[in-house]
């Protein structure tokens, strides 16, 4: 199995998962509060990046012959990210666009209704699904870091 066959599997675990489990949180938990939305967000987050520790452990195995240095297993970790990045991403945009184009009022509204005064701008569904890839990505540097520490192995001398 060649490098990038073994980053795009587990990269497009990742990015399914992502977008499978995004939908079906927000399409199910409509009824949740934002805040237990947001949480069970970072879950869905968390567990479309938990293909990294595999997708960099299989890499280290068979392309590497057992020894992977921290640079080229971050490396690794952070493609297979970029992935499920992608994913959430689009998941996000077709819930803005598609399933729940009054999100940012009702969010708005639910601002207000506790207290906020301040300025809610209206950020395109475009804008939105960017700035989830950029925390899916934030979030995948830190797994992808800890993998890369915990499976690191060097060459023997």
């Amino acid at each position: 199995m060649k490098i990038k066959s073994i980053i795009i599997r587990y990269g497009v675990y990742g990015l399914l998962t992502g977008i499978i489990l995004f939908l079906l949180v927000l399409g199910l938990g409509s009824g949740l509060s934002f805040g237990a939305q947001e949480m069970v967000g970072y879950s869905v987050i968390l567990i479309s990046l938990a293909f990294i520790y595999p997708g960099v452990k299989k890499f280290r195995d068979e392309k590497q012959g057992g020894h992977i240095g921290y640079r080229k297993a971050t490396l690794v970790g952070l493609l297979i990210a970029t992935f499920s990045g992608i994913g959430i991403a689009i998941a996000d945009f077709i819930y803005l666009t598609l399933i729940n184009p009054d999100f940012f009022t009702e969010y708005s509204s639910n601002l207000r209704t506790q207290g906020y005064k301040g300025e809610i701008p209206d950020y395109g569904s475009g804008f939105m699904a960017a700035i989830m890839f950029l925390t899916v990505m934030a979030a995948g540097i830190i797994v992808a870091v800890g993998t890369a520490i915990l499976l690191r192995k060097k060459r023997p001398r």
